[in-house]
């Protein structure tokens, strides 16, 4: 069963539905072919779509930016909309967001103040009570809730029901196009610009062999480049990396960046992996364990959801020394902990003359909080690579990654180097 619920919060698995014929899915149609199964538009078709034909049309919806979450009602999405809405009050400073740091400042990425948010959720928690309950976590500032109420009930009126849930019986194509639609209406009403989708929603194990339909994350993927929108997937889940969909994006021609968000242990081990590396230190071991609780917890609880969700976590450290060490990584779903999370490493390396050593740390923090800001930076970046012209997947975002696009350092410092290099970029076409 393919899960779908809010990162960070509580899961739904809804039931399979009826499969599509090989043709409709990862059949070996050609490029043309399955665009037009999965009901994905050429260039010129998606801008008549949305409206953006014509200069006149761009011009007067510059301004204005759509972030569309994947489990929009989640711990992660409340919290980058309620933390977007406090910063551009000046309620708050924009601490974490990297995009809004002195190398961006003339890269052309939308405000903040310019940010529409919607998106998809199975659940019908409002905005403004799980802000509330995120407040009560801690995870919020108190009294931040009712002080961005008007902008969370605004957001709220955007969320559209997500799926596919238990006893839906349409196919793929028919949930592709019902989510597309929404995203198209989305961009009408607001009369957008542009629309970055992010997935942010729980971790759905990954696709077995024998799987004849797409899985959750895939259909929103899909409609996102149907509706000619740029997409992240900030989660461990399938999203645009089927098979069924990869002449899709070729042919799509958008933007898209990375899988699975790098928040806490994993942007540690970036750090710590290259310099074990640099000094000559053989690393012969390294174990790590998660205690967290929240949606994310129970997702985890899942052996085939924590097996996608490690997967990241182990890239980097292959990655850095070419192959993995001995050791793994544990998930314990520990509820009481609600939406906090501690992560702990121990790294067993050899020093000089074989002398043993040991390293261990523990990581401490809320994953919503760190999370929220590298989403708002993804979807400010993405909206201007769409502005720009850029297309494809871009590994200049894979500081953001634990599973980034290919062709990039799994360091963190070169991934950060990369990162400022497209900013550079992006300011030569502002």
């Amino acid at each position: 069963m393919t899960a779908h619920a809010d990162r960070e919060g509580r899961t739904d698995a809804p039931g399979r539905i009826d499969a599509p014929s090989p043709s409709e899915a990862s059949g070996p149609a050609g490029s043309a072919d399955r665009a037009e199964v999965l009901g994905l538009a050429g260039a010129a078709d998606r801008a008549e779509v949305l409206g953006l034909a014509g200069a006149a049309d761009r011009a007067e919806s510059a301004g204005r930016t759509g972030v569309w979450f994947i489990g929009a009602r989640g711990s992660v999405a409340t919290t980058a909309t309620a933390g977007c809405a406090a910063i551009a009050a000046g309620l708050h400073p924009p601490t974490g967001m990297v995009t809004e740091t002195h190398p961006f400042a003339d890269s052309g990425l939308p405000a903040l103040t310019d940010l529409v948010f919607g998106g998809h959720d199975t659940l019908d928690c409002p905005l403004s009570k799980r802000a509330e309950a995120l407040a009560d976590g801690g995870v919020l500032p108190h009294g931040l809730p009712s002080a961005v109420r008007a902008e969370l009930d605004a957001a709220d009126t955007e969320i559209r029901p997500g799926g596919p849930l238990p006893g839906d019986t349409r196919t793929d194509q028919e949930l592709i196009a019902a989510f597309a639609a929404d995203l198209t209406d989305f961009a009408h009403r607001h009369d957008l610009a542009r629309t970055v989708v992010i997935n942010v929603a729980s971790t759905e194990p990954a696709p077995g062999p024998g799987d004849s339909r797409l899985p959750a994350s895939s259909l929103y993927a899909a409609a996102a480049l149907r509706a000619g929108c740029s997409y992240a997937n900030f989660t461990p889940s399938t999203g645009l990396r089927t098979p069924a969909l990869t002449d899709t994006v070729a042919a799509a021609g958008l933007p898209h960046a990375g899988r699975d968000g790098k928040t806490g242990q994993t942007l540690l081990r970036s750090v710590l992996a290259p310099m074990f590396l640099q000094r000559a230190l053989a690393v012969r071991a390294w174990s790590g364990s998660n205690l967290l609780g929240g949606g994310d917890g129970a997702a985890l609880a899942d052996p085939a959801a924590a097996a996608a969700k490690n997967a990241g976590k182990e890239r980097v450290l292959a990655d850095t020394f070419g192959t993995a060490p001995e050791g793994e990584v544990h998930i314990d779903d520990v509820p009481a902990m609600g939406d906090w999370k501690t992560a702990w490493d121990h790294i067993a390396f050899d020093g000089f003359l074989g002398s043993r050593m040991i390293l261990q740390t523990i990581w401490q923090g809320c994953d919503s909080a760190l999370a929220a800001p590298l989403v708002l930076d993804l979807a400010r970046l993405l909206a201007r690579a769409h502005e720009a012209g850029i297309s494809g997947p871009l590994p200049e975002l894979g500081f953001y990654f634990k599973d980034p696009d290919g062709g990039t350092s799994a360091a963190l410092a070169e991934q950060y180097a990369t990162l400022l290099t497209f900013a550079e970029r992006l300011r030569d076409q502002a």
